[in-house]
């Protein structure tokens, strides 16, 4: 019975990827259709937040099992009923969701290409991997990086790999040979992609647009090679060796050498990372204090109460409501 649902499980979240191309589809449609008439739009928008709900809840078993992350894997669960409830409020007249609703297809629309085109991966999976290199390097570590593990004497796969291009960093230890490999999800690229859908989502001039992403994108591609850094020099040399026993209990590991990327990139990188978005996201309100709109919706309708961002993070919300001239 188990093992009947754990194969079910495992094969919705086969359909997360079409599902989510058929998401990003209709969310287009409505944006499209928004500049045509908000009545037309708004039916659209709600139809493409269901499709949105639905592929967060294939991914919950990936995230959870697969990827052995609790914080995906809670976002994921809390973004079901989140994308419900927004498709609820949409359709009962709630505009100001309207600049949530079109930061949906932005995001998607940076990261997609990079996605689909693969030149254009191996170009930004290439860069990252050489800053990664570098990084290290400073910092006194050197490990190999390869295409192939035959490249260093090693006569086995590499697990996990996809593309030739996503090249792997190989650690020797006394437990075995450790391989960390740049894909492209260690580029920061879903950051990036999240805080540009928010900025050209919202009604603001151009020019504060263009600075809050000069300030957001460099940070976000900085602090993701940081990242890599840490974990791949944790992973590799088992700094982060933490309550070995519990922790392959808690994640269900095979492998003792699996205990330190769990800490490493699943535990501390990931919650480094929602501190991040935190502080960039401050950044960049400070230039396009709209960007306050869309996140304070989301906080109303997790919550019920409604929230001045703008007074939490001392921030002048003035240039949104002299600028403005949509009822966004």
């Amino acid at each position: 019975m188990l093992d009947q649902l754990d194969g079910a499980l495992s094969a919705f979240g086969g359909f997360a990827e079409p599902i989510g191309w058929l998401a990003l589809v209709v969310f287009l449609l409505a944006v499209v259709l928004d500049l045509v008439g908000r009545a037309y739009a708004r039916q659209v928008f709600v139809v493409g937040w269901v499709l949105f709900a639905v592929f967060w809840l294939s991914l919950i078993y990936p995230f959870f099992v697969a990827d052995e992350s609790f914080i995906r894997g809670a976002g994921a669960v809390l973004a079901v009923p989140l994308s419900l409830l927004v498709a609820k409020v949409l359709s009962e007249g709630r505009d100001t969701l309207f600049s949530l609703s079109r930061a949906i297809p932005l995001m998607g629309l940076v990261y997609a290409p990079f996605v689909m085109i693969t030149p254009l991966r191996e170009r930004l999976v290439l860069l990252v991997t050489g800053h990664t290199a570098w990084a290290m390097s400073l910092v006194g570590y050197h490990p190999p990086v390869v295409t192939e593990l035959s490249e260093v004497g090693v006569d086995r796969e590499i697990g996990g790999k996809e593309l030739a291009f996503e090249n792997t960093f190989v650690f020797f230890t006394d437990g075995g040979t450790i391989t960390y490999t740049i894909i492209i999800a260690c580029t920061g690229l879903g950051s990036m992609a999240v805080i540009v859908g928010l900025v050209l989502a919202v009604r603001a001039p151009l020019g504060r647009k263009l600075r809050g992403l000069a300030i957001a994108v460099p940070v976000i591609y900085v602090l993701n090679i940081v990242r890599n850094v840490f974990i791949g020099i944790s992973f590799g040399h088992q700094y982060a060796h933490f309550f070995p026993d519990a922790t392959m209990t808690l994640f269900a590991l095979d492998n003792e050498l699996r205990v330190s990327y769990i800490w490493a990139d699943r535990i501390m990188a990931q919650t480094a990372s929602v501190i991040a978005m935190v502080v960039i996201f401050w950044l960049v309100v400070r230039e396009v204090p709209e960007v306050m709109d869309p996140v304070e919706e989301v906080l109303y309708l997790a919550t019920g109460e409604e929230y001045d961002l703008a007074a939490a993070l001392n921030v002048d919300r003035a240039p949104a409501e002299a600028e403005s001239q949509s009822g966004d």
